[in-house]
């Protein structure tokens, strides 16, 4: 079996936690530069929506792409991904809109097969600690993304060139990233011990259906808050470098409830009132944030103790809900796909219904509805059964 020693498998380690931090900053540090991103472009309300939402179609789209790991080995195929998004990330700072949707939709591209390909990496390498790897790569993803975040519009002020320049910086660790895989990629002569896994009959079950839409609104509430709330927050008198750092602390008290999660789950004999209350923790913290929007640091410290238990979860229950290795794989699929296409689709309605209603109530009560439907679809994928 690979990797049975430490030493053996430190630098793999070191190299899953480099790709895994460079997975979320080209997303996440877009959405406290909204507002600058459209003085210095000239695009809508509407148009920064389909912005956001960009990386998540293309996450839905190019996944498929993965299945070249089977060809040219999960660490060639991890690298080439690393240079789309390395080239996406130069090419969306260019300044043009053009480049800017053009670049976004590569580097989403990238980040969609390396999500693919990493478990596939954990799985091979550490069998024996699929768990704990896991653990530590959904941490470094959720610490990457929030400093992300943070850093955005300090960036964009420390550095000449603005917004652009904050942008095109991650393409520096990304880069380091690329480096710290060319070794491993240049060793490998392909994944012929890949298990192709047969079709199974999660497409036509209800249960796999339910999952995939709890998945999918949990995120698309996440990427509507990552993205609008640093303009809503300055809309409503917070300073830019304030709107950062409440979406950082959004994202941080979301992974240190996430990292608490897993233990509790297993007093339980199913999931349902976790999902159930942590939904409802979400829309009533958004109902307050419309009401009282001056307490925000209170309502966004709520919304990423109710997210980040809903993350963790919609990750759980692709295990949790599978009876087997196989499809466990086939629900990971559909959850992925079906589940980041419907996120995709709410930064851009968020944006139309701002454009339409000409203020955020609207389009913030929407997001409650949202949370309320993900609260429904949650208990169902709670209940201890199987696909």
């Amino acid at each position: 079996m690979k990797q049975n020693n430490n030493t053996a498998a430190a630098i793999p380690i070191f190299a899953l936690v480099l790709l895994a931090a460079n997975l979320r900053p080209a997303l996440t540090s877009v959405g406290p530069l909204l507002d600058e991103i459209r003085q210095g472009t000239g695009i809508s309300v509407t148009s920064a929506g389909l912005l956001s939402s960009l990386p998540l179609f293309a996450f839905a789209c190019f996944s498929p792409l993965a299945q070249f790991g089977r060809r040219l080995g999960l660490e060639r195929t991890l690298v080439v991904s690393m240079l789309v998004l390395i080239a996406g990330t130069l090419l969306r700072s260019y300044g043009s809109v053009p480049a800017l949707f053009g670049g976004t939709i590569m580097l989403g591209a990238g980040i969609a097969v390396a999500n693919v390909l990493i478990p596939g990496v954990i799985k091979r390498d550490y069998p024996s600690r699929v768990q704990s790897t896991t653990t530590l790569y959904a941490m470094v993803l959720g610490l990457s993304s929030a400093i992300a975040s943070g850093l955005a519009v300090p960036l964009a002020d420390w550095l000449p060139g603005g917004w652009r320049a904050a942008l095109a910086a991650w393409a520096i660790p990304a880069v380091i990233a690329l480096l710290a895989w060319l070794r491993p990629a240049l060793r490998t002569s392909g994944e012929k011990n890949i298990v192709r896994v047969p079709r199974t009959s999660v497409w036509r079950s209800s249960l796999a259906w339910k999952i995939t839409a709890f998945m999918g609104l949990q995120s698309m509430a996440f990427y509507i808050i990552i993205s609008w709330f640093p303009v809503i927050l300055q809309d409503t008198g917070y300073s830019a470098e304030n709107a950062g750092f409440l979406i950082t602390l959004f994202q941080l008290i979301s992974l240190v409830v996430g990292i608490s999660i897993p233990p509790l789950l297993k007093l339980a004999t199913d999931q349902r009132l976790f999902v159930f209350f942590a939904s409802l923790l979400m829309s009533a913290s958004l109902v307050a944030l419309i009401l009282i929007p001056s307490l925000a640091y209170l309502w966004i410290l709520l919304m990423g103790l109710g997210s980040g238990v809903c993350f963790v979860l919609a990750l759980a229950f692709i295990g949790l809900r599978s009876s087997d290795h196989y499809r466990a794989a086939s629900l990971s699929v559909m959850t992925q796909s079906i589940g980041y296409l419907v996120a995709a689709m709410g930064p851009v309605a968020f944006g139309v219904l701002h454009d339409v209603a000409h203020n955020w109530t609207v389009p913030l009560m929407a997001v409650v509805v949202v949370t309320l439907f993900q609260a429904l679809f949650g208990l169902a994928a709670g209940r201890n059964r199987t696909v």
